[in-house]
């Protein structure tokens, strides 16, 4: 079976997650024409283009020395931090990005946090170090006291930075020594973000995230926990409130590039697209047709909305003044 890294990218917003996508992408060669490809590749959404933020998660992957590494580039924006809890599921690993010069900011606390409950190894890039007055040094220590207070394991304190500037496309060990492309990048994640475990038996996928398509409909997308998946493979749809329900695969697709390639089986470990099972949502599993397991569903915060109500303690409380009308304005200019 091919070698296989799994890994999110998670940040904070504008922090430059998708622009680094981008130039894993290229240096990959999967753009034909780098130089035509345009900008945020993969914020391909309308939204998106607009708003100028990643909405939606999504898949691609790149081949780097005889190593096929599935990249999910997240949303970095509180509203949709669901979607970041989702797909952590995927992965095996994390690249934390952060700014060198705003440092650790709210959303990058959240979506640590959860990386950290979850166990992913994580990787760090301080990005952007080619801005006046940045400060590498500090916010990698800033990193470090993060994972500290967010009670992480000795292993995920024990990581890795890599210094670069996405924008320019270099990554280095050592950010006063610029290099020409983003291979140290490519070769850390590769030294650090371990392989996924390879588990024999009946097959085993939790449905992670879902994608439409015009032709066919909704897609099922997930990684492959146990055993085999087959194109045409009768299974059993394990829904979350526990009913199960019969179903067939009608094709499989695994993430090749910046598209989808149709196989006919794809094995633990691996994250796939499904076609053809119908009434699937987030969280369920796809199992066995005679003897279904269903895995744990996923548990995704609910939306809060916190508020505080205090006492007054503004300087001018206490003080009533007078309303003044345009009664008293008219009454000073006749005086």
């Amino acid at each position: 079976m091919q070698n296989i890294r799994n890994i999110a990218i998670i940040a904070h917003v504008d922090h430059g997650k998708t622009t680094l996508v981008d130039k894993m992408i290229h240096q990959a060669l999967l753009s034909r024409n780098a130089d035509k490809g345009g900008e945020l590749i993969l914020d391909n959404n309308d939204l998106e283009r607009e708003r100028g933020i990643t909405i939606l998660a999504k898949n691609v992957s790149v081949p780097y020395k005889g190593f096929k590494i599935n990249i999910i580039d997240t949303p970095g924006h509180a509203d949709f931090g669901g979607e970041v809890e989702r797909v952590l599921n995927m992965a095996d690993g994390v690249l934390l990005l952060v700014d060198a010069f705003e440092g650790t900011m709210p959303q990058t606390r959240f979506v640590l946090q959860k990386a950290i409950e979850m166990g992913k190894k994580p990787v760090v890039v301080v990005n952007k170090v080619d801005k006046l007055n940045c400060r590498p040094d500090e916010v990698n220590e800033q990193v470090f006291d993060l994972m500290f207070s967010l009670d992480a394991t000795e292993e995920q304190l024990d990581f890795k930075t890599v210094y670069g500037s996405a924008k320019q496309g270099w990554m280095s060990l050592d950010w006063k020594k610029p290099t020409t492309d983003i291979t140290v990048l490519l070769d850390t994640i590769l030294e650090e973000i371990p392989a996924p475990a390879h588990e024999d038996g009946t097959c085993q996928m939790l449905i992670s995230s879902l994608e439409y398509s015009p032709y066919v409909g909704r897609i099922a997308v997930g990684r492959v926990k146990r055993g085999t998946l087959k194109a045409n493979q009768p299974i059993t749809l394990c829904k979350r409130d526990g009913s199960t329900e019969k179903s067939r695969i009608k094709e499989l697709m695994i993430f090749d590039g910046l598209g989808k390639s149709k196989v006919e089986e794809v094995h633990s470990g691996d994250i796939c697209a499904v076609v053809g099972i119908e009434g699937f949502e987030i969280g369920d599993t796809i199992a066995d047709y005679e003897n279904p397991e269903a895995l744990p569903p996923i548990s995704v915060d609910e939306p809060t909305m916190s508020m505080l109500f205090c006492i007054n303690d503004s300087p001018f409380f206490g003080r009533d003044g007078k309303y003044v009308t345009s009664r008293h304005l008219k009454e000073r200019l006749d005086k």
